[in-house]
């Protein structure tokens, strides 16, 4: 079972990112954004993605990696294909994972969310391990933050429509709601 400790998953990676900012008084945690990314494209494994979330990221190492120059951004936590967890930033502040973002008409997701990012892509199957991870963490995330209910969890594309489509049609929503509502009632008798 998963636990938090002082803003940290005990399980997770611990690899503390400059990319965050703290969470003001009131910001109460209520959305849970689900991500994907893979760098270079669709490409799984290595450095790449903690470099970028440290911003440590060398540009010249990929021709691709050219528009990602000054970028500043992190997530809360990676789940890698082997279902590893990296933790980058608290889940007492906030990670800079929403960009332009939001929810129920409320603007700057990243002031009240968690991002989750899975490594992947929006058209490669995510992994068994993936999904199991991502519904213990969600378990422990909803048993320390309430408010993120089931209809508050959701993907980029969700609020940030026009930019993003992650984490893809190839996310298995009904398979991962149906566990998690599971997994809960099991976690509950």
């Amino acid at each position: 079972m998963l636990s938090i400790s002082s803003g940290w998953l005990a399980q997770a990676q611990h690899l503390p990112s400059p990319h965050f900012s703290p969470r003001a008084l009131g910001d109460e945690v209520s959305l849970l954004v689900i991500h994907n990314i893979s760098l270079p494209a669709g490409q799984f494994g290595g450095n790449c993605i903690n470099d970028l979330f440290l911003g440590q990221l060398d540009c010249n190492a990929h021709a691709s990696f050219n528009d990602l120059k000054g970028v500043e951004v992190s997530a809360h936590c990676l789940i890698r294909r082997d279902g590893s967890i990296c933790q980058y930033v608290s889940f007492a502040d906030k990670a800079w994972h929403a960009g332009v973002s939001s929810f129920e008409q409320r603007e700057r997701c990243n002031d009240y969310s968690i991002g989750i990012e899975l490594e992947g892509t929006d058209d490669i199957p995510y992994t068994r391990e993936q999904y199991q991870q991502l519904i213990a963490l969600t378990l422990c995330l909803q048993n320390q933050f309430p408010a993120i209910i089931m209809d508050h969890i959701v993907g980029h594309c969700d609020i940030a429509p026009e930019r993003k489509s992650d984490p893809g049609l190839v996310f298995d929503w009904q398979y991962f709601r149906q566990r998690l509502t599971e997994q809960a009632t099991r976690n509950n008798t």
